[in-house]
């Protein structure tokens, strides 16, 4: 193992370009590399915080200081097999800021490697950790049976004898393909609702979504209570009775969808593209399927929850144009006994405006569904986009507004399906 790294030194010293280390010829202080072999008397942390923290190991990608002397002569440093960058203004002759290395080692010696001009190697004993995995988000967290999905993240690291795993709800679920950032797997037959964790030899990581994840429901079923017992029953509960279908292209049973007409910048096509819920009812109660959405959740700590639902627009019928304006409002915004769309349309009342054809000029999944997560945090606009003065506060979760309008426009004129099921407030 010596011989080959060695190997792997010289290797590296042929290709050393020294103009790295050098500056502007008319910088009268430019950076000279030293002769001889370079000292470490210790590491610590950056910063004053960390000048009496002495470190054996750090994170990969984090930034340490080398404290020693004759450091520049150093033109090559590798931590285990690893090349770091050097970065010459961050180097003295008895200091050096460097980042560890954000690859994972091939091999691990536990040793920092520096090279000198003259290819002489000096080894210092210093560990790399590296984190364990980080779990960010599902491609479908209501995948049915059979078909594919997509964990996204950081740090899969399988191990010969600790082999990364996942299991949701305890299953130990086979892994189709994976690396460093996403894992992709077959839903099997007979998976249920549950925590999804992530193992490596790094660590273990549990998601903070759950596969068909129930917890934080709004509307699922569209008006069936005898669906099971995730069933909310809530559907369509304001000036529009928007389709609720249930066919060949259903998540979950039925689904909403908005859209299926002509979206042009300007256009106000609420009969299609607008989904309410205002709670209440004519006689002024709030019970069952007129009940405030916060009976259903609780949204105290709504600064770290976020909207979700799973979407489903095909190819044939892509988005092109125009804003999903997320509402959530409160009592004082609207009930079904006070309705109205004041509190949405030209005020400063904040919302959310998703738009995914943003990026790319046109947005579809291909016929497929979809997890959308949307931050609470990111309800802060009006409608047009610029910030709006008003925060959401606790009182302003009793209702939701679903309404494709203003916001961002493309001067395209589009014909989008949006299907859209399992509107959900979950922790994020």
């Amino acid at each position: 193992m010596k011989r080959s790294f060695n190997s792997l030194f010289l290797l590296a010293a042929i290709t050393f370009t020294a103009t790295v280390f050098t500056s502007c010829e008319d910088e009268p202080d430019k950076y000279k590399i030293s002769g001889g072999n370079p000292t470490i008397r210790y590491i610590r942390s950056v910063g004053a915080e960390g000048t009496d923290s002495i470190l054996t190991g750090a994170y990969m990608d984090n930034s340490i200081c080398i404290v020693g002397d004759n450091l520049r002569s150093i033109v090559k440093m590798f931590f285990n097999d690893q090349e770091a960058k050097l970065i010459p203004s961050l180097i003295t002759d008895n200091t050096m800021i460097v980042t560890v290395p954000s690859n994972i080692p091939g091999e691990v010696f536990n040793k920092i490697f520096m090279i000198n001009n003259a290819n002489d190697t000096t080894t210092y004993d210093f560990k790399v950790l590296v984190p364990g995995p980080t779990i960010n988000n599902m491609s479908n967290e209501w995948a049915l049976k059979g078909e594919q999905a997509t964990i996204y993240g950081n740090y899969f690291v399988d191990d010969p004898n600790t082999p990364l795993t996942l299991t949701i709800n305890g299953t130990n679920v086979a892994i189709d393909e994976f690396d460093m950032s996403h894992m992709t797997f077959t839903i099997p037959e007979g998976l249920e609702e549950g925590p999804v964790e992530i193992s490596t030899v790094y660590g273990k990581k549990k998601a903070k979504f759950n596969f068909h994840d129930t917890r934080g429901m709004l509307f699922n079923d569209w008006g069936s209570f005898d669906a099971g017992e995730a069933s909310t029953g809530l559907t369509n509960h304001g000036w529009h009775n928007q389709k609720i279908i249930s066919d060949e292209n259903s998540l979950d049973g039925s689904y909403l969808m908005l859209g299926d007409c002509d979206l042009v910048d300007g256009s106000w096509m609420d009969g299609n593209v607008s989904f309410e819920y205002w709670p209440g009812d004519w006689d002024g109660t709030f019970t069952g399927v007129n009940s405030r959405l916060s009976d259903l959740v609780s949204f105290a700590n709504f600064a770290n929850m976020a909207l979700k639902f799973e979407v489903n627009i095909p190819s044939s019928n892509p988005w092109t144009n125009l804003s999903m304006q997320c509402i959530f409002s409160g009592d004082e915004q609207v009930t079904l006994t006070t309705a109205n769309n004041n509190f949405f349309n030209g005020t400063d009342y904040p919302r959310a405006l998703w738009t995914p054809w943003r990026a790319t000029g046109s947005y579809d999944t291909g016929g497929k569904w979809v997890t959308v997560t949307i931050p609470l945090e990111n309800f802060k606009y009006k409608n047009d986009g610029t910030p709006a003065s008003t925060p959401l506060e606790t009182k302003n979760f009793t209702g939701l507004t679903l309404f494709i309008w203003s916001g961002v426009t493309s001067g395209t004129t589009c014909h989008p399906i949006i299907r859209i099921d399992n509107i959900r407030a979950v922790e994020y």
